[in-house]
């Protein structure tokens, strides 16, 4: 009875730390996020030094109000209340069921329903310069859907049925915190949440061979694979990162950020003068060098079932997939 005592009056203390559900909105700070699939459901999750906090489970625990999954955070602009629970958990006995070893964790797509998955092609110079287009004087804009995203650690059926040239584009991937509409440049990083590490995977022969089907060639089943983690946006400097992608170990792309032809915030600037940029939307930035389709024709090796791709960006963490 009385270990139960205690541990009440300690939940009720943490009630008092934690913010009322009518608290301020806002974006999250100084955290590493991402999704996690337990029990069947997608969980927001919150890498630690004490290992992987589980955002639901730990709110049960310490009786708090605070969003279950990444695009409840998002959407809700609700960071205030996921700072305090993250604060109080650390430092709390009763939170310690809630933090996990990431080895065990399965891996969700860091956001899994947002209304708008744009892409911008063409945003490296270097890429324009390899594939021999000319530099766009705007940014070039395409979508994906929702039925493309996919996570770390995932594995990408090839849908071998339709298409053969198979290719990968390791990107930075802009998440939206609040809605965007005629935003300067100036202020358009202020509405970002945070970034994480994406792959716009495509099928070039769909892409280009059937008369310029770019959204049939990006938006097959899976294609949008997202991870390991979402950094809140305080923490990153999103034009100066390096970005990698490596295929069974070699090394195909290797760049930086600061060949974007259009800055990111430039990027979420334009995209909100044309359409409504809402909280949760995804914006996958463009792929640097090395892609596949830029090699010679005599040399391009289209990527195959059994291939491994690991994709990093700098400060966001490595997200892997395979290909089945």
């Amino acid at each position: 009875m009385g270990n139960r005592r205690t541990r009440r009056e300690s939940a009720s203390e943490h009630d008092e730390a934690i913010p009322d559900p009518k608290r301020a909105r806002g974006m999250a700070h100084g955290l590493t996020l991402l999704t996690m699939r337990r029990n069947g459901e997608y969980r927001l999750a919150v890498k630690t030094d004490k290992g992987i906090l589980d955002v639901p489970q730990a709110a049960g625990l310490l009786h708090a109000h605070v969003p279950a999954t990444m695009d409840d955070l998002v959407q809700d602009e609700d960071g205030p209340s996921l700072n305090a629970l993250v604060s109080v958990a650390l430092k709390s006995s009763a939170a310690h069921p809630a933090f996990v070893d990431e080895a065990t964790i399965e891996y969700g797509p860091v956001v899994t329903r947002p209304e708008k998955i744009v892409c911008v092609g063409l945003n490296y110079r270097r890429h324009a310069k390899e594939v021999n287009m000319a530099i766009p004087n705007q940014p070039v804009l395409f979508n994906k859907y929702n039925n493309s995203l996919s996570a770390h650690r995932s594995a990408i059926k090839l849908p071998v049925e339709v298409a053969r040239k198979f290719d990968y584009e390791t990107e930075l991937v802009i998440v939206v915190g609040r809605n965007a509409k005629n935003v300067s440049e100036a202020d358009a990083l202020s509405y970002v949440a945070g970034y994480c590490t994406g792959n716009d995977f495509s099928a070039r022969d769909l892409q280009f061979d059937t008369g310029g089907q770019w959204m049939v060639g990006k938006t097959v089943d899976q294609f949008a694979p997202l991870g390991p983690y979402l950094v809140t946006a305080d923490q990153v400097n999103p034009d100066q990162l390096n970005i990698e992608c490596r295929v069974n170990g070699e090394t195909r792309q290797s760049s930086n950020t600061e060949d974007f032809i259009f800055s990111s915030a430039q990027i979420v600037s334009y995209i909100s003068r044309h359409m409504m940029l809402k909280a949760g939307d995804i914006i996958f930035t463009g792929t640097p060098e090395g892609v596949i389709l830029g090699c010679p024709k005599d040399k391009q090796i289209w990527l195959k079932a059994g291939d491994r791709i690991a994709c990093s960006v700098e400060k966001l963490g490595q997200l892997e997939f395979e290909l089945i």
